[in-house]
């Protein structure tokens, strides 16, 4: 590949990320429709898979919008994280760290939303986020690979 288009794709990237982190804080620490407001106490969960099988206990009670949006949301969310950083830089691919970046940055996220009193830590976010970055990476490998296949 050339390396000015290289160069473009690299932008694009930049420009997909930002926008990426900028809707992500939105919806995180801003948007009503998901129950933010800064009016709460200090709330966490550390305790791996509580909310996870709360949720899936009460799937029916709760309706499949409410456990999909915080099941497979919080997976969703964090896959553009691990696709779009090892376009950005070639220092960002490897499995193991973009699930340390994921991881990271979902731990600053959750420690965000508690200092701030938007939100709930909570370790299955943690848990969740981290996954959804790794699918990401896994996601990019993949088009990486066939890429590399088919162009030589």
């Amino acid at each position: 590949m050339k390396k000015s288009t290289k160069n473009r794709i690299r932008v694009i990237g930049v420009i997909l990320f930002f926008l990426y982190l900028a809707v992500l804080t939105y919806f995180l620490f801003f948007s009503e429709k998901y129950g933010r407001t800064a009016e709460r106490e200090f709330s966490y969960n550390l305790t791996p898979f509580l909310e996870i099988r709360r949720f899936w206990n009460y799937r029916e009670f709760l309706g499949l919008k409410a456990v999909f949006i915080n099941l497979a949301g919080n997976v969703l969310a964090f896959v553009p994280f691990g696709a779009i950083l090892p376009v950005i830089s070639r220092r960002m691919r490897g499995f193991f760290r973009v699930m340390l970046l994921g991881f990271s940055f979902s731990l600053l996220v959750e420690c965000t939303q508690l200092v701030t009193r938007v939100g709930t830590f909570d370790v299955d976010d943690l848990m969740l986020n981290t996954l959804g970055a790794v699918l990401g990476y896994l996601f990019f490998a993949l088009c990486d690979r066939i890429r590399r296949h088919i162009y030589g």
